[in-house]
């Protein structure tokens, strides 16, 4: 007879584990399941947040008005790592089913033809040329160095670098290549690739600056020259 009320008394005490488990693991589905259901509000809201800045700085762009540099046919500009050029016309043209305008510009050294929206002259580079009184400064920039730079890079870092400078399109950046390859030049042959950086440096600088000087690309080459030359010491 104990051993029945024993055995009972045990069924008791499983059966009230197991209610108490059961209990246990639901209520811990539960809380995994809030704790998901609260992740997903909370990347739902960080979305609708995202997206909501992302529409009020459109919509702030919207009332921004950038003055974009307008060209006219006739007028001189340069175009980075091609040079000056004249306007020749511009022309309304159909792209992707949209009518845009569009420089086209002929590069002077060598009669390259360039086609340019006209809205988007900012980030092309495309630019004015540099006025006279700009020149001194140029040439001032030039002369801030007279020594042959310092061989640290590889010849194809170096490379990149310099490509980079011209790419710019910024007169300054063209004038430290030519001046960095032309007093390494006084110092050793160029290279095959250096002898080509230096001669497209040459040419943009020397074009330039004789169009703003309004004299002979010859002249200005031998005003150039005359930087580097070492003054003679005094007796």
């Amino acid at each position: 007879m104990q051993n029945i009320f024993a055995d009972i008394n045990f069924l008791y005490i499983f059966l009230y584990l197991g209610f108490l488990h059961l209990i246990f693991y639901n209520t811990k589905i539960g809380q995994k399941r809030l704790v998901i259901m609260r992740r997903s509000c909370n990347a739902v809201s960080a979305v609708a947040d995202t997206n909501a800045k992302i529409n009020s700085g459109r919509a702030g762009v919207r009332f921004i008005r950038k003055e974009v540099r307008e060209f006219h046919v006739g007028d001189l500009a340069v175009y980075p790592a091609h040079g000056v050029g004249r306007i020749e016309a511009i022309e309304n043209k159909i792209v992707n089913g949209e009518k845009h305008d569009f420089y086209i510009i002929k590069v002077l050294e060598n009669g390259m033809v360039i086609m340019i929206p006209t809205w988007n002259v900012d980030s092309v580079g495309l630019r004015d040329v540099i006025s006279e009184g700009e020149v001194p400064k140029i040439y001032d920039f030039m002369k801030s160095k007279k020594e042959t730079p310092v061989d640290t890079q590889t010849w194809n870092r170096r490379y990149r670098d310099y490509m980079d400078k011209i790419k710019t399109g910024s007169l300054y950046d063209v004038a430290e290549v030519f001046r960095d390859l032309y007093l390494l030049k006084l110092t050793k042959d160029l290279s095959f690739g250096e002898r080509k950086l230096y001669d497209t440096a040459q040419t943009l600088l020397v074009k330039e600056l004789s169009t703003a000087r309004k004299i002979s690309e010859d002249k200005i080459f031998s005003e150039i020259e005359s930087l580097f030359t070492k003054e003679k010491p005094k007796d």
